[in-house]
């Protein structure tokens, strides 16, 4: 099992970015940049490449609809130049807020974009000419459309890697289907280890059933906050965790149209779910946040004596996680990712 966290930061990227060596030093495998609309990934995941020799950077994710599938193709094989074929593709549809409010895009066919921006890319990356007849994509342009002088390009520079690994963020059944199906790995969130199987069992099942053998066995990248302590003050870094649950749970799009108050459901949280929705979108985010069940945070999370966290990570295993993503909450993460990169060596 691989060990990797996200990035995190508020405010200064950059200054979290500095700390990346030392937990590369540590044992850290993967790091995660994400993009939802503040700065960009890429050019964080460019300077880390700078900063770093081994660990592999990952986009954690890139959305299918603010960039071209060309620009795309340039993006993840220059990253994979500069970092020396350490660069990790994650991809997935974002939500109609983000899509919709900041790039100003309809936030129409994700499924579909999806999978055609991943066979673009595969394309690409071969180094094949880019000629493409797509419902969302067509390369080149046809020739009634713009000045009709389109003709298909293949990337100029030899990439890394033509099996650069590409991982798609997904929650609903198709989506998951898909990804089990044509990508390299699964980015779940919001990860309840013993639930995985009876909410995702069947969509992955259909997906490995369709999955090349060329492609290699499904990567799966999960976890949470990892803190190692006895006693309440250790179990009372979960409480940490309840603003994010709400605001994904209550906040991230709106009724009936949240992928992750929807996971909640399918979890058995159904009541917790409508109520943490309610208070939040009516402002009320603490006491939306007092609602998140303590049996999920628990459960998602690795949190407590070192004997518990052995059993998460094993539970983790268990229900096909291969990349553990943890986010150290102590004062020394580099000695915490060293612990636990130790146990799921």
């Amino acid at each position: 099992m691989k060990l990797s966290m996200p990035l995190v930061y508020a405010g200064n990227p950059r200054e979290s970015a500095d700390q990346v060596a030392a937990l590369e030093k540590a044992g850290l495998d993967t790091i995660w940049v994400a993009e939802p609309y503040g700065f960009d990934a890429p050019t964080l995941m460019g300077y880390l490449a700078a900063k770093t020799e081994t660990v592999e950077i990952g986009a954690g994710i890139l959305n299918v609809y603010s960039r071209t599938p060309g620009a795309m193709l340039q993006t993840a094989a220059g990253l994979d130049n500069v970092s020396g074929g350490r660069a990790v593709l994650g991809l997935g549809a974002s939500g109609p807020q983000v899509i919709e409010g900041f790039h100003g895009m309809p936030y129409e066919r994700p499924l579909g974009r999806t999978r055609e921006m991943i066979e673009i890319l595969r394309m690409g990356l071969r180094r094949e000419p880019l000629e493409y007849a797509g419902r969302d994509f067509t390369l080149p342009l046809p020739s009634d459309q713009g000045l009709g002088l389109g003709k298909p390009l293949k990337l100029l520079n030899k990439p890394e890697r033509a099996d650069l690994p590409i991982w798609v963020a997904a929650l609903g059944d198709k989506n998951v289907a898909m990804t089990a199906e044509i990508a390299d790995g699964w980015l779940p969130f919001l990860f309840y280890p013993e639930k995985a199987r009876g909410v995702w069992g069947e969509a992955l099942d259909k997906g490995l059933a369709k999955r090349s053998a060329d492609l290699g066995p499904l990567q799966i990248s999960a976890g949470g906050m990892v803190a190692i302590g006895e006693g309440p003050e250790t179990k009372a870094f979960l409480d940490f965790m309840r603003p994010i649950y709400a605001l994904y749970v209550g906040g991230m799009g709106a009724k009936g149209k949240n992928f992750y108050n929807q996971l909640a459901c399918e979890y058995g949280f159904e009541k917790e779910a409508a109520e943490i929705q309610d208070l939040y979108l009516s402002g009320k985010k603490k006491e939306a946040e007092a609602l998140v069940p303590l049996e999920w945070l628990e459960a998602g999370n690795l949190v407590g004596p070192a004997s518990y966290v052995q059993e998460r990570i094993a539970a983790f295993r268990e229900a096909g996680v291969t990349n553990l993503s943890v986010s150290p909450a102590s004062e020394d993460p580099a000695a915490t990712i060293a612990q636990v990169k130790e146990w799921v060596s």
